[in-house]
């Protein structure tokens, strides 16, 4: 077997299900296998698995086992020469599989390869691909340095500003959302440390693959879609659980560092005090319009029942007149792709060349009853349901 993708859930049921579909469509022309591990979801997310995909693996944790630990237990299942960690959250194209695996079979001494990661909005996702977070190199994250001096290599390598987002090239840490590395690594290295706080493990396990003398690598040619959720909600929670992952990896890989306890406490602070200043968010405002990429009448008329905000429904039924944020300027729009007429990577293109502070997105996944999407990257995403 070629590939195992090994899919850990919690409560994200909807998520989920629209993961699976893209997955399924990005498998079909591969000798490969889903395993979906649950870690004791409590919004029926094992049920509609077992309804809606009764072919599919699915491992039923009796607890939350966490992260590290969930993935571990999917790739002790798992047939496949190469395994893919991937987040529930997110979108696979059809031909991601195809493309990363073509990738790998070229590549002599393989660690771990990523791809390129967008957000719900169509931004590119900077921890796609990372630096090693030595001291300074985490100093110049907390405090924002890679953004004052992009250019300078001193200050962006938490984020490995050597590679382009649109460049494939070697990295030393990839982003747990989405990692493919062949198996029998995978094992050699005793998975993810289950030790690990949370924003460490995928830190750990690239580390440790450079250790092995391996190559690591941001592979640039297939985009996914990977919904953010409220655990990166940037406040003092995720400052804590930043400074317990950093003082995990360097306890374990280097010396203790009193200039890194040092400056995590002034990061907290320093964070902390500039939180005080910023004003609530605002409440979302309803889209001033919406545009239906789709054939489907029915969908437009259901939609039209239960948004009730006075709107103006367009129904784009050409691929071509989608093809510019430009005719959107100045308006509040929320765009709806029917995954039923448009495939999962037209669904992601899309959402990555109309970005617009001023667009959000939708897409309908093909034989559900849900709309799902995220406005930011900092919240869980919405779902409308149509019945």
């Amino acid at each position: 077997m070629q590939l195992s993708i090994v899919i850990l859930n919690y409560n994200v049921r909807y998520f989920l299900e629209q993961c699976v579909l893209s997955v399924q469509e990005a498998i079909v022309s591969l000798d490969a296998e889903i395993i979906v591990v649950d870690n004791n979801s409590s919004d029926d997310s094992c049920l509609m698995m077992q309804s809606k995909f009764p072919n599919v693996r699915l491992i039923q944790n009796k607890e939350n086992f966490g992260f590290p630990k969930g993935n571990n237990i999917g790739v002790e299942h798992a047939k496949g020469k190469y395994v893919c960690i991937l987040n529930p959250d997110t979108v696979v194209a059809e031909d991601t599989f195809a493309k990363v695996l073509a990738f790998a079979e070229g590549q002599q001494e393989l660690g771990i390869i990523g791809c390129k990661l967008i957000d719900g909005t169509g931004e590119f996702l900077p921890e796609s691909k990372r630096g090693i977070p030595t001291p300074w190199v985490a100093f110049t994250k907390i405090f924002g340095l890679y953004k004052i001096f992009p250019k300078w290599h001193v200050f962006n390598q938490y984020y490995a500003q050597h590679v382009g987002e649109n460049q494939t090239g070697e990295v030393a840490i990839l982003v747990g959302a989405f990692m493919v590395l062949e198996r029998d690594l995978y094992l050699e290295l005793q998975g993810f440390d289950e030790n690990c706080f949370m924003y460490a493990d995928d830190i750990d396990l690239s580390y440790r693959a450079l250790q092995q003398q391996k190559k690591n690598y941001y592979f640039h040619d297939t985009t996914v879609l990977h919904y953010k959720g409220e655990s990166t909600v940037k406040d003092e929670k995720y400052m804590k659980r930043f400074q317990e992952a950093m003082r995990f990896f360097y306890h374990k890989h280097f010396r203790k560092s009193f200039f890194f306890e040092l400056f995590i406490q002034i990061g907290i602070i320093f964070f902390s005090f500039v939180k005080m200043f910023q004003g609530k968010p605002k409440a979302k405002q309803l889209p001033e319009s919406y545009i239906f990429y789709s054939s489907n009448d029915f969908l437009r008329q259901k939609l039209g029942s239960i948004l009730k905000n006075k709107v103006l429904f367009l129904d784009f039924k050409k691929e071509k007149m989608v093809n510019s944020s430009h005719q959107f300027k100045g308006k509040s729009v929320e765009i709806v792709l029917d995954n039923q007429y448009v495939s999962f990577k037209k669904c992601i293109k899309i959402i990555e060349t109309l970005k617009d502070k001023r667009i959000t997105f939708k897409i309908f996944p093909k034989n559900t009853n849900f709309i799902i999407g995220s406005d930011s990257r900092n919240d869980r995403g919405q779902i409308i349901k149509i019945e």
